[in-house]
């Protein structure tokens, strides 16, 4: 059997890919995140076990050790109980799963316990959420290059690898809103507090929202989480664009 870790996407059910769907059809399990859109759901048979696993911001349903152990257990579960068919299992991820979504984890499970897996990619929010606005990432004259990075590392890690010295022209963070204040102090030793950001919450979804600022004052806006942060001239581009289509 095979166990599928599926992308759902940045957040818009549209957004998913047409290979994650067709597996979602043919599910018996399926493992959910936070993250990943309720209406996703609904591609999977009704008679589909549904395991909501998520993990957000001060409240993890359950910890990544015991996902991890859960996914297996289900394989395992379904692969002694077969009738007929191999059955389907599902870990549905936000996003893409090797994006910040700790994909890597899982399939190191799934492979110590001897089990087939398949990744199938997703749009991150990382790019999904500022260019389905039509806020590039990259333009040319005025950024050539980018980094993710997230906002929130594993506090159990002895040492920080996050140093905030990155030298590309746009900087993307993600699940840094708890940390804003903090992080855009750090980015502000290498950067001119005056720098373009901005913040787009719910990416995507019908309730999103973008906050504009600068790199000294966005941390002192009023922002609501799931949000991305973005700082960049590629900011000034996309206010540039909303300014002519006003005109028009």
């Amino acid at each position: 059997m095979v166990v599928y870790l599926v992308g759902a996407g940045p957040g818009d059910a549209d957004l998913i890919t047409v290979k994650a769907v067709k597996i979602l059809k043919k599910a018996d399990v399926v493992l959910y995140d936070y993250l990943s859109n309720d209406e996703i759901l609904n591609y999977a048979p009704d008679t589909a076990k549904k395991i909501y696993v998520g993990k957000k911001a001060g409240s993890h349903y359950k910890k990544q050790d015991e996902i991890n152990e859960l996914i297996v257990k289900e394989a395992q579960d379904r692969s002694n109980n077969k009738e007929g068919k191999d059955p389907v299992v599902v870990r549905l991820k936000g996003g893409d799963p090797f994006v910040f979504g700790r994909g890597g984890e899982e399939i190191l499970e799934l492979a110590k316990a001897g089990i087939d897996f398949e990744v199938i990619p997703g749009v991150t929010s990382a790019v999904g959420a500022p260019t389905s606005l039509g806020l590039p990432i990259t333009h040319r004259a005025v950024a050539t290059s980018f980094t993710v990075v997230t906002g929130h590392e594993d506090p159990t890690k002895p040492d920080k690898q996050v140093k905030w010295d990155f030298t590309a022209d746009t900087l993307i963070i993600l699940m840094g809103i708890g940390n804003i204040k903090e992080n855009t102090q750090e980015i502000m030793k290498y950067r001119d507090g005056k720098t373009p950001t901005c913040v787009i919450e719910s990416g995507t979804l019908p309730n999103e929202r973008v906050i504009f600022g600068t790199l000294d004052n966005i941390a002192d806006k009023n922002i609501n989480t799931p949000a991305i942060l973005i700082i960049g001239n590629v900011i000034d581009v996309f206010k540039d664009l909303d300014y002519l289509k006003a005109k028009e």
